[in-house]
């Protein structure tokens, strides 16, 4: 088989400790997945299901731990925001996965940013229209390197934090999450087969903000690693 135009480039991530990379298929977001988020976003958590959205996969842009990854401020906003996020990676695929199963889908953890065009998400809310426009736009994924679940410790009451230009902005852990990971891949594999190569962006803790051309943004999970991206 040949192609008729030239072939994407595969998106991968790099495993700590391996030569290896983690091919990426699609990437999944759960939305308002901390109770203090999403009371500052103006919900009910006690009241509110789990949902999500996605992101296309060139949206990943890989951040090498020890270095600062310079990431374009994005066209069309004037309300760029930060949402830092522990990401999970799919190793084994399914369809309507229970809870007490879903663990074992899971082939490691990475933290990553959730960058968002909050303005232009907004916007697509009042219109109640898709996120994409605030969303899924060019680089809106920064990611550091994948650790694989037989090397990570327990990930279940992880620290996570986000600092703005050396100011802490966010800071949390994993146990804060009103979905657990187990639960959320149950859910969202009632609607989607999951297979190898899925990103799952777990949700961010309260404190995300704006963010400015020149700012820095570094993030740390407890476990992982750490991450730092500055805007240009």
């Amino acid at each position: 088989m040949s192609f008729v135009i030239a072939a994407p480039d595969a998106v991968t991530i790099p495993v700590k400790g391996n030569k290896g990379v983690f091919p990426v298929r699609r990437v999944y977001c759960i939305g308002r997945n901390y109770a203090a988020h999403a009371r500052e976003m103006g919900h009910d958590p006690d009241r509110d299901p789990p949902f999500f959205f996605c992101k296309p996969a060139d949206a990943i842009r890989v951040a090498v731990q020890d270095q600062t990854l310079d990431i374009p401020y994005p066209p069309q906003t004037s309300d760029l925001h930060y949402e830092v996020e522990m990401v999970v990676a799919i190793g084994k695929g399914g369809a309507n996965i229970a809870v007490s199963d879903a663990m074992e889908h899971v082939w490691g953890y990475a933290l990553g940013l959730d960058l968002t065009r909050r303005d232009r998400q907004q916007d697509m809310k009042d219109l109640a229209r898709p996120w994409e426009l605030g969303k899924a736009f060019d680089a809106s994924a920064p990611i550091g390197a994948l650790v694989p679940v037989t090397d990570a410790p327990d990930m279940s009451d992880a620290a996570i934090s986000l600092q703005r230009n050396g100011q802490p902005r966010q800071q949390g852990t994993t146990s804060q999450m009103i979905w657990t990971v187990a639960e959320s891949i149950s859910y969202l594999s009632a609607y989607f087969r999951l297979k190898p190569g899925d990103l799952l962006f777990t949700g961010t803790p309260e404190g995300v903000g704006p963010a400015e051309r020149g700012d820095v943004l570094d993030a740390a999970l407890a476990g992982v690693g750490t991450l730092s991206i500055r805007l240009v």
